[in-house]
């Protein structure tokens, strides 16, 4: 295991990332008023980012002025999407293929990126720190953050900030 991976991600105050419909308009258009929350700054310092299929098909009917990743590595982890959909990506069938490859990429720090993959990386024991960004919202519904796991998952709160927009920003490191 060389590389750390850390997720960067908005919730409700209730721990959706997202509406049952996929919709995220409850956290677009709150982090307008926040800012990039630091998200750019973080990007700079991670060499890759892994995303799950339907955070990929997400991005993509965004458009491209959304595309924010540059010469960066960029992976997706799905059973069915088409290896050579898009050339900016590298698509991995698991994530036992998807850890090893970036390994041999010499990749330092990852982004992983969705729910369901986020849930993989931390029930593979591969996620090393967390940056999410609460929003002033309760959605009630929806998709969650966090998922069902075989065992308890011990963090070290390292800071707690308003970043804006009555948004609040907690940064955890997980203990190994």
């Amino acid at each position: 295991m060389t590389f750390t991976a850390t997720v960067f991600i908005g919730t409700s105050l209730d721990s959706y990332i997202a509406r049952p419909d996929n919709d995220i308009e409850w956290l677009t258009s709150r982090g307008k008023r926040a800012g990039d929350m630091g998200f750019f700054g973080f990007l700079d310092s991670v060499d890759a980012v892994i995303m799950g299929r339907n955070t990929y098909d997400m991005l993509v009917d965004l458009g491209e002025e959304n595309w924010h990743y540059g010469d960066r590595h960029v992976g997706v982890l799905s059973t069915t999407l088409p290896q050579d959909t898009d050339q900016r990506i590298t698509v991995y069938r698991d994530l036992d293929s998807l850890v090893a490859d970036l390994d041999k990429r010499g990749i330092k720090h990852a982004y992983p990126d969705g729910g369901r993959l986020i849930q993989s990386f931390i029930r593979a024991g591969r996620v090393d720190h967390f940056i999410i960004s609460v929003a002033p919202v309760l959605i009630g519904a929806g998709h969650r953050l966090f998922g069902e796991l075989v065992q308890d998952v011990s963090l070290r709160l390292d800071s707690v900030a308003d970043v804006g927009g009555g948004f609040a920003q907690l940064r955890y490191t997980v203990e190994k």
